[in-house]
């Protein structure tokens, strides 16, 4: 589940990270109480308005409505709740999202941080996820921050570090020191630091993160270290033990239909292909999806309908592939272990029933218990079905209607 950047910084200042004070607003009018909060708390004369969104590349988007950027900074209390009109509502578009954009509905307010001082600020990257080699977390960091990450192992892939952590010990404060170290800092920025990465590793266990990435982590004019952004995500399948982070979950930045098919219990995932799949076992469902390329056509979806497929919930499932209008055919392909294959071949036949108007064509393979009499009740239903027996013949069907 990702989260938002306030919702992220305000876990990280739980576990003892410092980041850039800030509130959220959903108005132009709430945006200068907060600014106005910011003020008297900090002291802060220029304010930083972002997007909150879920997506990067936010400073470099544009609001396609009024062509403001979905970072920009207000440099007095004055400036802050015109600067707040030109993004809120509107759509942004960046590097990560579509080309509609994702719509603005809260921007956060946060103290400017880049204060003159006796040093000049420096922006370092920092990340914390899981090193799948070697099945370890690991910190990822750079001296480079402020841009992407990608740029930089393209372009110097000698100034980006890891540090790998022991699970069995945890993280250590020489590693800490490490860190900072190889970022080139000394004196109060070194102590800061050492202190920001235990923190920030403590914070990602703390909450079943699946990953952190601070995109800049920022030494300040007088040798504070904070972050300044934060993009958060954290394991689904810890959520549980986590109600407060669940409850935080913005399902307007989620795609709805995988919204609607969660909450019926159905794994989804949309793609950008024309061949909608339904399938039992998530392995099953990979295959499939190499039987529809190596056909001709394109996957037009994940879609995990799980073990205990009944009548209903292979409807349900239906309906979820026809709400994409690129899908041109279904292919049903069902391997019957724990589930009967003539329940879902009677779901099959109730849905076509029940939907009505099914334009597009359907083929369905069932394999395992009870395949023949699934078979037989696709055969004998007088519906435009397509029954198949082999992954060939199936690959074979898809191939001529597509």
């Amino acid at each position: 589940m990702n989260l938002h950047e306030y919702q992220g910084k305000s876990l990280l200042e739980s576990f003892g990270v410092k980041i850039q004070k800030g509130y959220t607003a959903s108005t132009p009018e709430e945006a200068t109480e907060a600014a106005k909060k910011l003020q008297s708390e900090t002291g802060t004369e220029w304010f930083v308005i972002k997007a909150q969104i879920h997506a990067g590349g936010r400073g470099k988007g544009t609001v396609t409505e009024t062509g403001s950027r979905g970072v920009v900074l207000a440099k007095s209390l004055d400036e802050v709740p015109e600067k707040a009109k030109a993004i809120l509502g509107g759509h942004l578009v960046t590097a990560q999202t579509s080309k509609e954009g994702k719509k603005v509905n809260k921007i956060y307010i946060a103290q400017d941080v880049y204060y003159p001082g006796d040093n000049e600020p420096e922006e370092y990257y920092m990340s914390v996820l899981m090193n799948r080699q070697t099945g370890r977390n690991m910190i990822m960091y750079s001296p480079e921050g402020g841009v992407d990450i990608e740029t930089v192992a393209e372009k110097t892939p000698e100034k980006i570090f890891t540090e790998e952590i022991d699970p069995k010990v945890g993280i250590q404060a020489f590693q800490a020191r490490k860190v900072a170290f190889n970022l080139g800092l000394s004196g109060q920025a070194f102590k800061e630091m050492t202190k920001f990465v235990v923190s920030l590793y403590k914070a990602y266990e703390g909450i079943d993160a699946s990953m952190f990435e601070i995109n800049p982590v920022l030494k300040t004019s007088d040798d504070q270290i904070m972050a300044v952004d934060s993009k958060v995500t954290v394991d689904n399948n810890a959520l549980f033990r986590h109600k407060d982070i669940a409850e935080m979950r913005d399902k307007t930045e989620e795609d709805p239909t995988e919204v609607e098919a969660g909450e019926v219990g159905l794994n989804y995932v949309k793609l950008d292909g024309n061949v909608g799949c339904m399938v039992n076992g998530a392995g099953l469902a990979m295959a499939t999806m190499d039987i529809i390329k190596l056909s001709g056509g394109n996957p037009a979806n994940f879609l995990d309908v799980g073990g205990t497929a009944d009548a209903k919930r292979v409807e349900q499932a239906f309906r979820i592939i026809l709400k994409d209008g690129s899908v041109k055919a279904i292919l049903v392909n069902i391997f019957g272990g724990i589930v009967r294959c003539d329940r879902v071949a009677q779901g099959v036949v109730d849905a076509y029933k029940n939907i009505g108007d099914i334009d597009i064509p359907i083929i369905v393979r069932l394999q395992g218990t009870n395949a023949e009499e699934a078979k037989k009740l696709i055969d004998d239903s007088g519906l435009a079905v397509h029954s198949a027996i082999t992954l060939q013949e199936a690959a074979d069907n898809v191939k001529a209607v597509v």
